[in-house]
């Protein structure tokens, strides 16, 4: 078996024993049987135990609680949603679409009260998100979604834009111009936020099987590798796993994001990059990029830009691109120069569900019993509590603040068949590096990003 502690930085650091709880040991019923015992799955079990202890809820996982994106990704719980406030608003209405986000917003908090509550030690820490600006065009690309923000009703205390000095206080990286900031993100030990949350719903009554590989859901029915869990309601809160169902392929499509991470950083090197609250940190180009400093002292850094895999496949070497890896570092050491000969002692990553449309989507279909929600786009930590809570919800047949929210019931569109889906991803995936490079070069905008991003559907800032 691997061990687990060489997954990630999160996993090593955890302090946590990773051997497996017991698989379920045959055939048995149940209320609500969830497939996945990630962020999404256990939240929804979470706020379904608490709401009504009578439930007999299973949550069944292929490996353990926080093996997927759970436990991999950057750390950032922040108010994030992969779909614009402009985008909503086009699709279903302006007070729908900002009480999206203002949801979001509430939800960074919910996740840190919780936390408090049920004990679980994860570093949690409300910085804000600080992305920097270090080019005009990144500068003008700040100055536009600040413009929009207040367009819709988004005042100072929710995004800021800094001056070059300002920002450089925040974070004192190399060519900054100009930021953003927003208070709404907390710094997370994501693997100790999800291995807590496990335990806090096995303490609620919920009946967590590790080691329980699902091969198919259907309305009433789990199948696993180890029997059958019959259920009234069946969850699928799989992700970026999803494509490895039947019939869910082109559900969504699983997109690898990679991480590294330094050695703890003396306390000279700290005290010139900043970040003395723990702001998560970025800047504007259109190739995400995300770092946090950790309670530890390290830098974790991570990106997209690692290649999709014909067919969404899914594989243990996907996670180790050294071209990934040594991109990431170069990047890392132009932001900040001091950190050359600094080591880095982790690299990993994993798959996140990216939706055709680009909109994360929750919902429960009443006549077949069959609940989901996913298509976080990266953008998961703090989503999928809202999707837990919305679930619960919706399983209890409670209409609520919550359950009107414009995802709820949002179909994803499906993903084209191979291999218009490996040439659609491929190619959006190289027009964010090259238009990074042009803009890089030239001065201004890269205007093929823009035209991709439209083709794609992705839910743009306006």
């Amino acid at each position: 078996m691997t061990d687990l502690r060489t997954l990630s930085l999160w996993h090593d650091t955890a302090g946590e024993d990773w051997t497996p709880r017991e698989p379920l040991p045959g055939d048995r019923e149940a209320d609500v049987a969830i497939v996945g015992a990630g962020f999404t799955g256990l939240w929804t079990a979470f706020y379904l135990a608490r709401a009504d202890p009578s439930l007999r809820i299973v949550v069944l996982e292929r490996e353990v609680a926080g093996f997927g994106a759970s436990g991999r990704n950057g750390g950032w719980c922040s108010a994030l949603f992969p779909a614009s406030v402009g985008w909503l608003a086009r699709r279903y209405g302006e007070r729908a679409a900002i009480a999206q986000h203002r949801e979001m917003q509430a939800t960074v908090d919910e996740v840190g009260a919780v936390t408090a509550a049920e004990g679980i030690d994860c570093s949690w820490t409300k910085g804000g998100t600080v992305v920097a600006a270090r080019t005009p065009v990144q500068l003008h690309r700040a100055r536009a979604e600040v413009a929009t923000a207040r367009r819709w009703g988004f005042g100072e205390d929710d995004l800021q834009l800094l001056d070059a000095a300002r920002a450089r206080e925040r974070l004192n990286a190399t060519n900054v111009l100009g930021a953003t900031y927003t208070p709404h993100c907390a710094a997370v030990q994501p693997a100790r936020l999800v291995r807590g949350l496990a335990r806090a719903v096995v303490r609620h009554g919920v009946v967590l099987h590790e080691s329980t590989p699902v091969t198919r859901i259907d309305p009433g029915a789990v199948t696993t590798t180890r029997g059958r869990v019959r259920a009234d309601v069946v969850v699928r809160a799989t992700e970026g796993y999803t494509p490895q169902l039947p019939g869910l392929r082109r559900q969504v499509a699983p997109v690898y994001s990679l991480m590294i991470a330094s050695e703890p950083l003396p306390d000279d090197i700290v005290a010139r990059i900043g970040l003395s609250a723990r702001e998560t940190f970025a800047d504007h180009r259109r190739l995400v990029i995300y770092g946090q400093r950790t309670a530890d002292g390290r830098l974790a850094f991570g990106g997209r830009g690692a290649p999709y895999h014909w067919a969404s496949r899914l594989r243990p070497e996907h996670e180790r691109e050294p071209d990934t890896f040594a991109a990431l570092r170069a990047v890392l050491v132009e932001l900040f120069p001091g950190l050359h000969d600094v080591a880095v002692t982790h690299t990993w990553g994993g798959p996140l569900g990216v939706a055709r449309d680009w909109c994360a989507s929750v919902g429960l279909d009443r006549a077949t019993g069959l609940a989901w929600a996913g298509g976080y786009v990266g953008d998961g930590v703090a989503t999928a509590n809202l999707a837990g809570r919305t679930l619960a919800d919706l399983i209890l047949d409670r209409s609520t603040r919550l359950t009107g929210l414009p995802w709820v019931g949002h179909r994803l569109p499906r993903w084209e068949p191979e291999p218009l889906r490996w040439l659609g991803v491929t190619t959006a995936l190289r027009a964010m590096t090259s238009a990074d490079e042009v803009e890089q070069r030239t001065g201004r905008p890269a205007r093929r990003a823009d035209l991709v991003e439209r083709l794609s559907g992705r839910g743009g800032s306006a």
